[in-house]
């Protein structure tokens, strides 16, 4: 299928994964700071930002998005390159390592460590940040100029999103509300965890230290599920960390995905 993409920079492929509702654009704050030692591929997951839903009858599983990632690695010519993500694409970065499709990962509060009752929870988060993207775009606007309005309408999201211009918010409300992929996502969600090992790639998890979507508790269980990755709390940071402190993000970016590229077609 067509996936959208941005790509810059030129060295070693780092392929991005935004989140759940979320865009390509996501990555933008740290795009100029990995693209000067990295050729960077900023993509659109299936049903979100501008890229096609799946098609009819395709599940938004796990399986789902590691075929669409390996037809994606193949149209572009990309042979096991670093990946990174962010929640949701953290979740599908982790996939792809543990089915040896990369060369790295490195993931930002990834999803898929959560429990029951803290699916639930995100679960409503998510739901109420959708509902509230639908307001009118000028009222939305007009909301947004007060930082503590700002800040009590994305700030389970953001760590700092009074940091950030008003067209990205917007944009990003705009992503969230139009994205034809998030329910059946969150649905299949309900049922997905991440049970790999990683084993054999190279891992690096970071954390938000204000992250207010997926708790602490849930980067405890990911260090003890891949106790050989190299864990990094991002201070000051929240759930979507690219905006908040976009040269400690790229420092983790850059330091996880410092690793030889290793070959499929050579293995």
């Amino acid at each position: 299928m067509d996936i959208v993409f941005d790509r810059r920079g030129e060295g070693p492929p780092l392929v991005l994964l935004h989140g759940i509702g979320h865009r390509r654009q996501g990555w933008s704050p740290v795009m100029d700071l990995l693209a000067a030692e990295r050729d960077v591929i900023a993509v659109d997951l299936p049903g979100f930002g501008e890229s096609p839903p799946l098609p009819d009858g395709t599940p938004y599983t796990l399986d789902s998005a590691i075929a669409v990632l390996a037809e994606a690695f193949a149209e572009i010519g990309l042979d096991r390159p670093h990946i990174a993500g962010n929640s949701l694409g953290g979740l599908f970065a982790l996939e792809a390592a543990d089915r040896g499709l990369v060369s790295s990962a490195t993931v930002l509060s990834p999803a898929g460590f959560f429990n029951a009752a803290e699916l639930r929870y995100a679960a409503s988060v998510l739901r109420a940040s959708r509902f509230g993207a639908r307001v009118p775009d000028p009222l939305l606007a007009l909301l947004a100029r007060s930082p503590r309005r700002r800040t009590a309408l994305f700030g389970m999201i953001y760590g700092r999103p009074d940091l950030m211009d008003l067209e990205v918010l917007a944009g990003d409300a705009r992503a969230l509300r139009d994205a034809v992929g998030f329910a059946p996502t969150l649905r299949a969600g309900r049922t997905t965890r991440f049970l790999g090992s990683c084993a054999d790639v190279p891992v690096t998890i970071g954390w938000g230290t204000k992250d207010r979507l997926l708790l602490r508790s849930q980067a405890v269980r990911a260090q003890r599920r891949i106790p050989h990755a190299r864990f990094v709390w991002l201070e000051g940071c929240g759930h979507v960390p690219m905006s908040d402190d976009p040269p400690q993000v790229a420092r983790v970016l850059l330091e996880g995905s410092a690793h030889p590229l290793r070959s499929r077609t050579a293995a």
